[in-house]
C-alpha cells in the first residue's frame, strides 16, 4: 500500500518496551504468588480463606473442624450437636478421639443438653469425626 510509512526505529522501541514490560510484570507475579505460597503455614490449606471454618473446595477432608453446642440426641455410635446457627451436626464417636471434662471424661459423660466443643475431621456425608471432645460450659454463644 503506498500511503502507508514504514515503522519507524521510536514505534519498534515502543512496542520492544511494551512486550519487555507484560513479560517482566507477569514473571514477577508468578514469582510472587509462588512466594507467598511457600509462606502459607502448614495445615491451614483453604480454612483461612474460606471463611466460617468452611473446607475449601479441593475436598480437603483431613482438615479439623471445630464445632460447639449443644447435644440434642445421642445413641451408641453418634450425638447430634445444635449449632449457634440452629443447623445441626451429627458427631460419630471414635476410639482414637480423646474426651475432656474438667476431668478426663468417657464416653457416656456425652449426654443431652451438654454442651460441648468437638474437633475432628468432616467426613463426606457432612458428620463428623471427633479428634477431640470438650464437655461443658465453653463461654461460646
Amino acid at each position: 500500500m503506498p500511503n502507508e510509512k514504514p515503522i519507524g526505529r521510536k514505534q519498534i522501541n515502543l512496542i520492544l518496551a511494551i512486550v519487555i514490560a507484560v513479560v517482566v510484570g507477569g514473571a514477577g507475579f508468578c514469582a510472587g504468588i509462588y512466594f507467598q505460597k511457600s509462606k502459607t503455614p502448614k495445615g491451614l490449606g483453604d480454612f483461612s480463606r474460606t471463611g466460617g471454618g468452611r473446607l475449601g473446595q479441593n475436598g480437603a477432608q483431613n482438615q479439623m473442624r471445630p464445632v460447639s453446642g449443644e447435644i440434642i440426641s445421642q445413641d451408641d455410635k453418634s450425638f447430634t450437636v445444635k449449632l449457634q446457627d440452629g443447623s445441626t451436626k451429627i458427631i460419630l464417636f471414635s476410639d482414637s478421639a480423646t474426651i475432656s471434662k474438667s476431668t478426663s471424661g468417657t464416653k457416656e459423660d456425652i449426654k443431652t443438653g451438654e454442651k460441648v466443643m468437638v474437633t475432628g475431621k468432616e467426613n463426606s456425608d457432612k458428620s463428623i469425626t471427633p479428634q477431640n471432645i470438650s464437655i461443658g460450659d465453653l463461654n461460646w454463644r
